[in-house]
């Protein structure tokens, strides 16, 4: 987790982050591209009321670490939902 500072730990590893030059950005389509070595995924944002879409970042990975990354984002996910709906963290 990220303290105010932004410097927090993460799988035992120290994580540096400006606050200031780092924003985060807002996603409202994903559109992901595969191939044997890798993935990659476009995050893009709706243009207003048009039928645009604007990438506004993209991720590429090996297809190990999205098999990760898909696993992990599950258990957030799980853990979040239960937090939402009942108001208290989720202990299991």
């Amino acid at each position: 987790m990220e303290d105010k500072k932004g410097k927090g730990q993460a799988g035992g590893q120290q994580v540096n982050l400006n606050l200031d030059s780092t924003p985060i950005l807002y996603t409202d389509s994903i559109f992901m591209t595969t191939n044997p070595d890798g993935l990659v995924l476009d995050i893009g944002q709706r243009v207003a009321s048009t039928s645009q879409v604007r990438i506004v970042s993209r991720v590429g990975m090996s297809r190990d670490h999205a098999k990760k990354f898909v696993n992990e984002l599950a258990k957030l996910l799980t853990m979040s939902e239960g937090k939402i709906q009942t108001g208290k963290a989720n202990l299991n």
